[in-house]
């Protein structure tokens, strides 16, 4: 049975890749047959739910294929509090089969800490963050943390507003010293849960243990500590159990959504603490970062969406990374599910809620300008007396989108345009829309500059 099992593992290892493997199947234990089904067992209850959503049918199908008609049952572990089974025969010689801790607490040594932190994103990895001038300086420093083997700077704080890509780099670290260094001790959890915790142990008369839980770890991560802000009794174990990890030599990651100093609530000497090591900052996307996110999410998903539905996303989405990723998986799932393809006009219908139109006013200054920088002409050739048809063709259009977005007579719309006569603008706009209808690529082209604009 542990032959097949090893088998079954490989072959779903190859269908699923190596991240995903790591992640939930090769946590998994051999344990025995119970009544005919295979039982295997996982060191938390997240785990298994997990592996039961995504996994379990495809195990079942593989144990079938090889003669093991029973299916598969996933229980947590009897290591990790699930009652031992007398009736269940073991997979081997009296050992179960070697399975790692489970890297869903970032952890890699042992069982102690499977119950502390908190689960890691298998998405979240190093080569699935996409790095811009925005979040270039923090994904360096949290590269040089978990790549070194001395502490570099202690702490690392990263900062930045809400689906930036803190707690990606956060998740990102983990995996990569799970992967590089399993002998290390990890612990990534939330300021809430930490604090949720301490409470606890308080209240069962138990800090004993918890303080060596904390203060015995080779890296702690702790996400959003701008949580336990005014929450004095937290802060002075929080404060005491990072005093005792920096003096033993250990590594603190810790993220927030402002600076050590602009953390209201927090005790002076805590924030002392923290602007101790090096404090890194996420800015806000820029277009180019954000278009090469939703490139590197589109190339993952194995589906292929239009350029140009990228680039009006990118534009119209600007607040976070994860509202912008989600935008895209709504856009995909409506294409699967539905089966209309991925055009502008169908992105727009789904993502309608998103990208309700802006009811602010375009001028005629700004559609100029956007119209200049897509065609790649100067916003001076607007104005000027040049006939060339690189050049009169995108002031055609922004005529034409001056006439659509704004209440702006003819003749005032010519005058922005160099002081021409309102008889040119109506003919730019009779040219536009014959052209519109004749041309694909330039429709989607106007379409793209005018959905732009309003938002």
């Amino acid at each position: 049975m542990q032959e097949a099992w090893t088998e079954i593992c490989e072959s779903l290892r190859a269908e699923i890749g190596e991240a995903s493997y790591q992640s939930w199947i090769k946590p998994m234990r051999l344990i025995g047959l119970d009544g005919g089904a295979v039982r295997t067992g996982v060191p938390t209850r997240f785990m298994r739910e997990w592996i039961q959503a995504h996994y379990q049918d495809r195990l079942s199908e593989l144990l079938g294929s090889r003669g093991l008609k029973g299916g598969i049952d996933v229980v947590i572990h009897q290591e990790h509090g699930a009652p031992a089974r007398p009736d269940i025969k073991p997979a081997g010689a009296g050992k179960d089969a070697e399975a790692s801790s489970g890297p869903v607490n970032g952890n890699g040594n042992g069982t102690h800490y499977d119950d502390i932190g908190a689960p890691l994103d298998a998405r979240y990895t190093f080569d699935r963050f996409v790095v811009g001038k925005p979040n270039e300086f923090a994904y360096a420093a949290a590269r040089r943390v978990a790549e070194a083997d001395v502490v570099p700077f202690n702490p690392l704080f990263l900062y930045g507003g809400v689906g930036l890509g803190k707690t990606h780099l956060m998740h990102a670290i983990a995996w990569h010293l799970r992967k590089t260094r399993p002998d290390r001790s990890v612990i990534y959890l939330s300021a809430e849960k930490f604090m949720y915790r301490f409470v606890r142990a308080l209240r069962e008369h138990n800090t004993v243990d918890f303080k060596e839980q904390f203060r015995s770890v080779d890296v702690l991560m702790v996400d959003d500590v701008q949580f336990i802000s005014g929450k004095e009794s937290t802060q002075e174990e929080f404060f005491h159990t990072f005093n005792s990890l920096v003096d033993q030599g250990r590594q603190i990651v810790i993220s927030a959504d402002k600076s050590p100093n602009d953390l209201e609530g927090m005790e002076e000497r805590l924030i002392s603490r923290l602007n101790c090591g090096l404090v890194a900052d996420i800015h806000a996307t820029t277009y180019e970062l954000r278009l090469g996110i939703l490139q590197a999410k589109g190339e993952h998903m194995g589906v292929e969406v239009p350029l140009k539905v990228m680039e009006f996303l990118a534009h119209k989405i600007t607040s976070n990374v994860r509202e912008l990723e989600g935008a895209l998986n709504r856009v995909v799932a409506h294409h699967q599910l539905v089966g209309r393809d991925i055009t502008l006009e169908t992105s727009q219908d789904v993502l309608h809620d998103l990208l309700k139109a802006s009811e602010r006013r375009v001028t005629i200054e700004e559609i100029q300008k956007r119209v200049s920088t897509h065609f790649n002409i100067r916003v001076s050739d607007m104005h000027s007396a040049r006939r060339a048809r690189s050049v009169a063709r995108p002031r055609q259009v922004a005529m034409y989108l001056s006439k659509q977005l704004t209440s702006r007579s003819l003749p005032e719309i010519g005058r922005k345009f160099g002081g021409r006569d309102h008889t040119t603008v109506m003919h730019a706009v009779k040219k536009v829309e014959e052209l519109r209808e004749q041309d694909s690529s330039f429709n989607e082209d106007v379409e793209l500059l005018r959905r732009m604009l309003e938002g």
